[in-house]
């Protein structure tokens, strides 16, 4: 009796987590494709958000003079934005409700592996973080613009993206790309697909 007890326990607490993981959103794919401004639309409408671990860190390191800067050191930022993102996750569960991640920890990981850095199953381990599906912004040349916090060019931040998509693939996420419409248009088409409304 105390064993079918502690099954059932395990079972409920493995269903929980999994309902957990179903809650938080991940917005993902190419730098300069809209993420941010969807995030802040999604934002706009009541849902929980969490702004890109990169941006912020990027701010925080110029305001300090330091080097944790991708066009610096790149192991040393995607190092910075694994724990940033770890810390967003924790702190998500314990938001009502679904909880939009402009990018997170699977992205941090491809960064970290592309610098020469742990693997990606060293950094994510096995179980995925991030609700099954994901939305993929994918590279949008008339909306791609640079600036002091996004140094990069176009053509890294296809290759970035194509990174990003093979890592979704291997660790078994289902990929939905967003569609090339306004920004109203796209909180629609994610919030219609993941029951968010």
């Amino acid at each position: 009796m105390d064993s079918l007890k502690t099954n059932v326990s395990a079972k409920q607490n493995w269903f929980s987590e999994t309902e957990m993981r179903q809650k938080l959103i991940l917005l993902t794919g190419c730098s300069g494709g809209g993420k941010s401004t969807l995030l802040q639309a999604l934002g706009e409408r009541g849902h929980a958000t969490v702004s890109e671990p990169g941006r912020r860190i990027v701010v925080d390191e110029l305001a300090r003079s330091s080097h944790a800067l991708p066009w610096v050191n790149m192991h040393a930022f995607a190092s910075r934005a694994i724990e940033v993102a770890r810390s967003d996750l924790h702190a998500a569960r314990e938001l009502e409700g679904s909880v939009f991640f402009d990018r997170g920890l699977v992205d941090a990981a491809v960064a970290l592996a592309s610098s020469g850095g742990q693997d990606l199953s060293e950094t994510l381990g096995k179980s995925r973080q991030y609700a099954k599906q994901v939305f993929v912004a994918p590279p949008w040349k008339e909306l791609f613009t640079q600036d002091g916090e996004r140094r990069h060019d176009f053509c890294a931040a296809v290759q970035e993206y194509h990174r990003i998509l093979c890592a979704l693939d291997t660790l078994g996420y289902l990929r939905t790309e967003l569609p090339r419409v306004s920004v109203q248009q796209r909180v629609e088409f994610v919030l219609s697909i993941c029951g968010a409304a």
